[in-house]
């Protein structure tokens, strides 16, 4: 059991002002594993003026001194991976053969990334008689979600600190313990007190303290995109710039010629992935009427070949869900996808068979899928494929932009040309083409209700900036 009964202000571990406590959960075996504070309004007060106080100072430290503190960060991150990677595999699900790589592979590359950047960021241009300036935003607000928690602080906490902003942060409540290892690591390293602050809590009274505080310059959310709306209104009271990645129902189009051997397995995978628990996931397989059949078949055979197991379980590559209360929603959605007519291939929702106790879904997918039910339009973040079948490419284009999200997408085809011409179509924020590789340079953001702003990189870096000019 892992007791966190402190939140960190200020460079130091501090007792909440709140009696609250929240239980942390083991999504393989339904135990409790861990204990942390239920922030409250007052503690956000508290991280708020910790904040500030450090702001000028931080700001005004050289950039080599704060690029060298992220890397030492990534150092500390790197020095307890498999430690965390286990943490993240209890929380949230994902295999530990993936936790090790992705849940804390990819955080240690953020900070070590975001102190490339800001080496070689162009602080100032001349334009006419006026010179250009960049400057740190202030003071900024992140609230992170469960699914991937440490890569998702890392790509605000990071960036934000790197370019001389201090930061607030509210993880998760579902995943929240890797974000006290954070904590810890950030401790150690000897930032000046103020730059980092931890409050835990729920959304509804520490996100929102911190999206509506006037003392916050920017808040960079990553979650529902009910939940980001409600972030934005918030954040209006104060005129805060905001940064919003939300949800997505992304589709993978494979055009008549596309190598289905291919394109089928990596579609699954990239839906499936965290147990459909990622915002950017495949979930709609938009295919050639002609070829439907075809990729039924394939796509069965790639879900078989993912048998949900415990985290921990060697060869595993398909972990639980987070929660009860997500367990049941994703079953909800296979139910509703029955009760509206689509082709159930595989999967259901029945328990796994041998996995009664653990938050697990039967990887399913279903076929025949139109664009009006409910699984083709709305977010499940579970293991569930929809196959929307089309008779033209235009109307393969017209399904892949009928949704209110824009996220991420993926296009696949025999000639490399065409499939960059199509995927220039989708009003999308990335498109893979024929399985591009993930890129952690490029930016990661969304279109419509996706979300406001871009993530990873210099894009990344340049959100927390302001732009100012000097008329000389």
């Amino acid at each position: 059991m892992e007791i966190r009964d402190k939140v960190y202000i200020g460079g130091a571990w501090v007792p909440s002002t709140g009696a609250g406590v929240h239980e942390v959960v083991d999504s393989n075996t339904e135990e409790v594993i861990g204990k942390i504070p239920e922030g409250t309004v007052d503690d956000v007060e508290r991280a708020v003026a910790a904040a500030r106080e450090a702001f000028d100072a931080w700001s005004a430290t050289p950039i080599e001194e704060r690029a060298k503190l992220l890397e030492r960060i990534a150092e500390g991150l790197g020095a307890r991976n498999p430690e965390i990677a286990a943490t993240i595999s209890k929380e949230v699900g994902m295999p530990l053969s993936l936790s090790g790589p992705i849940q804390v592979g990819l955080p240690q590359q953020a900070f070590a990334d975001a102190a490339a950047q800001v080496r070689s960021l162009v602080w100032e241009e001349e334009i006419g008689n006026s010179l250009v300036v960049r400057e740190p935003i202030g003071v900024v607000g992140a609230i992170t979600p469960w699914n991937y928690p440490l890569y998702q602080i890392a790509l605000k906490v990071a960036p934000a600190m790197a370019v001389g902003c201090t930061v607030v942060l509210k993880p998760s409540e579902v995943a929240p313990l890797n974000a006290f290892a954070l904590a810890e690591v950030i401790d150690e390293v000897g930032l000046p007190p103020g730059v980092f602050n931890l409050v835990t809590g729920p959304g509804t009274i520490v996100g929102e303290a911190i999206a509506a505080h006037p003392g916050v310059d920017m808040v960079s959310f990553t979650g529902s995109t009910r939940a980001g709306k409600r972030v934005m209104e918030l954040a209006a009271g104060t005129v805060k710039k905001v940064a919003l990645e939300l949800g997505g129902k992304s589709a993978n189009v494979l055009l008549e010629d596309a190598d289905l051997d291919a394109a089928v397995p990596s579609g699954v995978f990239g839906c499936y992935i965290n147990s459909g628990q990622t915002c950017s996931a495949l979930t709609r397989m938009i295919v050639p009427r002609s070829r439907l059949a075809e990729v039924e078949e394939k796509a069965a055979a790639a879900a078989a070949g993912l048998a949900p197991g415990d985290a921990f379980d060697a060869g595993s590559m398909l972990g639980p869900l987070v929660s009860a209360a997500q367990r049941d929603r994703v079953r909800g959605y296979i139910q509703k996808g029955i009760d509206e007519g689509a082709k159930l291939v595989c999967g259901g929702t029945e328990p796994p068979e041998g996995l009664e106790k653990g938050y697990f879904v039967r990887p399913t997918v279903f076929s025949e899928v139109t664009s009006d039910m409910t699984i083709a339009q709305e977010e499940i973040f579970g293991p569930v494929l929809s196959i929307l079948p089309y008779d033209t490419e235009e109307e393969a284009v017209r399904i892949a932009n009928d949704t209110v999200y824009g996220l991420a997408g993926a296009v696949w085809s025999a000639d490399p040309a065409h499939a960059e011409a199509v995927a220039r179509r989708l009003r999308t924020g990335q498109v893979d083409i024929n399985g591009g590789a993930f890129n952690t340079g490029a930016p990661f953001g969304g279109y419509k209700q996706s979300g406001v702003g871009r993530e990873r990189g210099r894009y990344g870096v340049e959100e927390f900036l302001q732009v100012k000019s000097l008329q000389r």
